[in-house]
């Protein structure tokens, strides 16, 4: 089984973090703009430390927990914190594979690598914190494995 690469930590513990002083701003705006007698003046902080506390180890969390293998005749991916996520991809309902690298993922040096399959349902599976190498490796991989398959049955 594969991991993703340990700078991915980074970035998810980074948007908590974010998402954290966001709503400490909206408490803080709210104790000063309504001034409400119910709401302390450390509110703000105890907001960002519970917040960003909790995002941060969840983001941990998720990394220990995220997993993908690439097999004879798929693709395995395992995640999930709170709800275990086990998602086989097989590389005859695989549509195109692509790699993206948001703003964020270039700052941090990683891309992902986004499978689109045929169906309705989660018509797309991405694998998140790769090395750019490490993330066109797996298109090429699975772009292969792909066009190899496309004569045998999906089921």
């Amino acid at each position: 089984m594969n991991r993703l690469h340990p700078r991915i930590r980074l970035l998810w513990v980074g948007r908590s973090l974010l998402t954290a002083v966001i709503f400490a701003g909206i408490v803080f705006g709210v104790g000063r703009v309504v001034d409400p007698a119910w709401l302390p003046a450390w509110a703000p902080a105890a907001v960002l430390v519970a917040f960003g506390g909790l995002g941060s180890a969840f983001a941990v969390l998720r990394y220990r927990a995220w997993r993908f293998e690439v097999r004879e005749d798929s693709l395995y991916l395992e995640r999930g914190v709170l709800t275990k996520v086990r998602t086989v991809v097989p590389f005859v309902r695989i549509q195109h594979v692509d790699t993206s690298r948001s703003p964020t993922e270039r700052l941090a040096g990683l891309a992902s690598t986004v499978v689109y399959t045929a169906g309705s349902r989660g018509a797309d599976v991405s694998v998140p914190g790769l090395t750019p190498g490490d993330a066109d490796d797996l298109r090429e991989r699975l772009k292969r494995l792909a066009i190899r398959s496309e004569g045998e049955d999906a089921v």
